[in-house]
Parts: C-alpha cells; structure tokens; sequence
C-alpha cells in the first residue's frame, strides 16, 4: 500500500471522530466475518477465517513426546506465523520474518497465558497422556494469504475454528512402565478425541487514531494509528492476555476503558464464530 496523502489520512481520521469509517462501519462493527474449516486433509484440524479482505488459513498438528521436567502435568503448545509475500510488498525480506515473529509471540501471549502456563486460554492439562512421561504436542501453523489489516484478531479466530476442528486420536497405555521407561501405547486410528475449544478466547485489538480507538482496523486505518491494545478474552469474560503495539504511552484508566469494551465487543465476536464454525462444521460432514 502506498503513502497515503494529506486529505486521506484527514478523511480516516475525521470519519473515526464522527464514528463513520470510510467503508461505513461504526468505531466498534467488524468486518464481515467467514469460516472455512478442514481446508489442509493431512492436518489433525485446520481453519480459514476471512475477516473483510484479511485472509488466514490455520492447522493444528498433534504428536506425542515427552512433557517438560519443569511441568510434567502439562502438554505443549507451539504457535508458528508464515506471513507470505504475497500477502502484502511489506511481508517481503526481512520484514515478512520480523512481522511473522511478533505475531507468534503476540498469539502465544493471549492465547498460552505467561510462562507457568497461568490464564491459559488452552488448558495444556488436557493434553496429558501419562503425566510426568508422554503428552501430545499441539504445532500450530498460520499463513497469511491476503492482509488488509488487524491480523492478530483474524489468526487468533482462525487458530479457535482450527482446535475445534481437531481431533486428537485415543491413546490406550499399556500397563507394566516403571521408572523412566516410555509408556507402550497403542494410538487409535478410528477413535478421535474433540479438542475443547469452549474457554479458548478471542483476541480483540483496539486501535488508538486520534482521540478515539476502533476494533477491526484496515490497513489504512492501521497506518494512522499512535498505539494499538491486543486483549484476549474468553467466553466468561476472563482476560486471558494483552500486549501492546505502537511507541505512543497509555494512561492506565484509558487501558481499564479498552478492557471494559474489549469485553463487551468480544461477546459478539465469539457469538459471531461460534455460528460461523458450526455452519463450516456442518457443511463438511454434509460434503
């Protein structure tokens, strides 16, 4: 996307002032919102989530190894970016793998909780085969196909419609390992278990422009902003995550407001995908 001149960047930032947005949503409406789901066969679950002309695909891989020393009750998660060239001139070179690296680390935050796995949007716990020796390990792979602004809230909605989309298969253990033998298991081919997706949060990125703050910015709106607050919020409405972009400060209270409508915006948003990846979920067993 070129510079944009003078009478542009008035024309976005008066129309947020006025709560009209060039494209005639209010400061809180997304974009139309669509789900696709077991687009990548080979996957255990996968998505494609289009918000507006954003366009991300998700895939959940499942594999079993060994839980670390420092939290033998608990699974793993990784959660890898792939922002395609393609995608947007700034994604080529260095600047596709430096936008591809915070964005993992923006998602592992909002989604995974801090380091002890505390406020957790995916229970790790569940993930357990046999504590302490055998767990699965969840590889969460997003590429982004076309971006029109406000990613993170689109990755983080396609990485939700990808684990409800995934099966995890049944593991019997056999009985008898002592010690630090590896458990025998026998992996079931036929047997899927429904990965839990029900407290797994949304991610709603406020951005600040002028004096007021907008959800689901394009890629116009995004360059005239001063900051931007990611929140990740679950269907009780626990904050599970934020993190923060953007050189310019933020008074504390004006955070408090972005949590309170970050809140409130976020139940329409998982309203909105549940309806979505029930639709996408029924037109695959259909097909």
């Amino acid at each position: 996307m070129g510079g944009l001149s003078l009478g542009e960047k008035n024309f976005i930032q008066g129309g947020i002032a006025q709560d009209l947005r060039s494209d005639g949503r209010k400061r809180l409406t997304y974009r139309p919102v669509s789900v696709e789901t077991g687009v990548i066969p080979q996957a255990n679950g996968s998505a494609r989530v289009r918000m507006g002309a954003t366009d991300v695909i998700s895939s959940v891989k499942a594999e079993l190894g060994k839980p670390s020393s420092l939290q033998p009750d608990k699974g793993k998660v990784s959660i890898y970016v792939d922002c395609s060239p393609t995608a947007a001139p700034m994604f080529e070179g260095r600047g596709g793998d430096e936008l591809s690296t915070d964005l993992s680390v923006a998602l592992q935050c909002c989604l995974l909780g801090g380091k002890s796995g505390a406020g957790a949007g995916i229970d790790l716990s569940s993930l357990i085969v046999v504590e302490g020796k055998m767990c699965w390990g969840l590889y969460i792979d997003c590429l982004v196909i076309s971006s029109d602004g406000n990613l993170l809230d689109a990755l983080g909605a396609a990485i939700k419609a990808a684990l409800s989309n995934t099966g995890i298969p049944r593991v019997l253990v056999a009985a008898g390992a002592s010690g630090d033998e590896q458990p025998e298991v026998d992996i079931s081919d036929e047997e899927f278990l429904q990965f839990d997706t029900s407290d797994i949060p949304v991610i709603v990125t406020l951005t600040k422009v002028g004096r007021h703050y907008i959800v689901d910015a394009t890629s116009e709106e995004e360059s005239q902003m001063s900051s931007a607050v990611s929140i990740s919020v679950n269907r009780k409405g626990h904050i599970c995550g934020l993190t923060k972009r953007g050189g310019a400060g933020l008074d504390p209270s004006i955070i408090l407001d972005m949590i309170s409508v970050a809140k409130h915006v976020s139940e329409q948003l998982i309203n909105k995908l549940d309806s979505e990846i029930a639709a996408a979920e029924a037109g695959e067993d259909d097909s």
